[in-house]
């Protein structure tokens, strides 16, 4: 049996060294253990750094922490999309998995549309795994622990942090609350709209084109932040290329921490730090240097015909 040795393994993790299948499911044994002692909305304190999606960019992840701070000086809430499309799928979950481990108090992980067994298998972490590992044993213990993942967090009762964003379904968080999440992500309803849908200059609702979720309007998050006593929701899902947005006469924010997203697009990212005061701030980054000297970036090329958007 290998030691369980988090400490070890961020270290181990922080120079691109993925784990043994051995010790992988022993972590993932261990943070679902965790999860599945937390809520579906986890209650998280301030001061505490808000990030977007990830996405697999390894080296943009290391560089958000810098600019971020450390675990365990610095608390972070990661709304999902760990994984796909970037080059290092696995090594960017396995690390925040493993920092969740050994600070489970310190870092909230939050389920995305990606943290799903369907979407894995098109978008790159199912590939990746079988590449690394030569079996899928890896994917199908990581995606246990999708399953746990909270679907929201709520920081100091006022600023609500969820993936994509609304549903017509849920208007209180008590119903949120009362969702069943130990489940792949449905293809409709509320926890589904919950990991896909995105705010829009709509009336109220909207279909989306992105064939999952809803297109919600201003109405409809200053009547959801009205009724639950929120100030803000903070939401991931989208590419922002200033890194971050202000939309609803700042009712709501949408936080993106993929620079330069799938290496091409030429976006900024961010973070968003919740003081204890209440007052909110966004550090803007680049990407990482160590990308343009990865020659792994070289040899595994995107594949691209895959919709940005998903």
């Amino acid at each position: 049996m290998p030691i369980y040795d988090p400490d070890k393994w961020i270290e181990q993790l922080k120079r691109c060294q993925h784990l043994q299948e051995a010790e992988m499911k022993k972590l993932c044994e261990r943070v679902r253990a965790i999860l599945m002692e937390e809520s579906n909305i986890q209650p998280v304190s301030s001061p505490v750094t808000i990030c977007g999606d990830i996405h697999g960019q390894f080296w943009d992840l290391l560089e958000l922490l810098r600019k971020g701070g450390d675990v365990p000086e610095t608390s972070y809430i990661f709304m999902g999309d760990f994984v796909d499309r970037g080059h290092y799928s696995l090594e960017t979950v396995t690390l925040l998995l493993t920092l969740k481990a050994r600070y489970p108090d310190k870092v909230t992980l939050l389920r995305g549309n990606h943290e799903s067994r369907q979407i894995t298998q098109v978008y790159g972490f199912y590939d990746e795994c079988q590449q690394k590992y030569g079996s899928a044993t890896v994917w199908k213990a990581c995606c246990g622990v999708f399953d746990y993942l909270n679907l929201a967090a709520i920081i100091d009762g006022e600023t609500l942090c969820v993936h994509g964003g609304l549903s017509p379904d849920i208007r209180t968080l008590d119903q949120i609350r009362l969702l069943s999440r130990a489940q792949e992500i449905p293809h409709e309803g509320a926890f589904c709209d919950l990991m896909w849908s995105d705010p829009d200059d709509v009336d109220n609702w909207a279909v989306s084109p992105r064939g999952a979720g809803w297109l919600f309007g201003g109405s409809v998050a200053q009547e959801f932040n009205h009724v639950n006593d929120l100030k803000l929701i903070a939401r991931a899902h989208q590419l922002v290329q200033e890194g971050y947005k202000h939309m609803f006469d700042q009712q709501l924010v949408t936080v993106w921490s993929a620079p330069n997203y799938c290496y091409r697009c030429g976006n900024l990212a961010s973070i968003m730090t919740v003081h204890e005061n209440g007052e909110k701030s966004f550090t803007v980054y680049g990407p990482a240097e160590e990308n343009t000297r990865d020659k792994g970036m070289t040899t595994r090329r995107m594949n691209t015909n895959i919709q940005y958007f998903v």
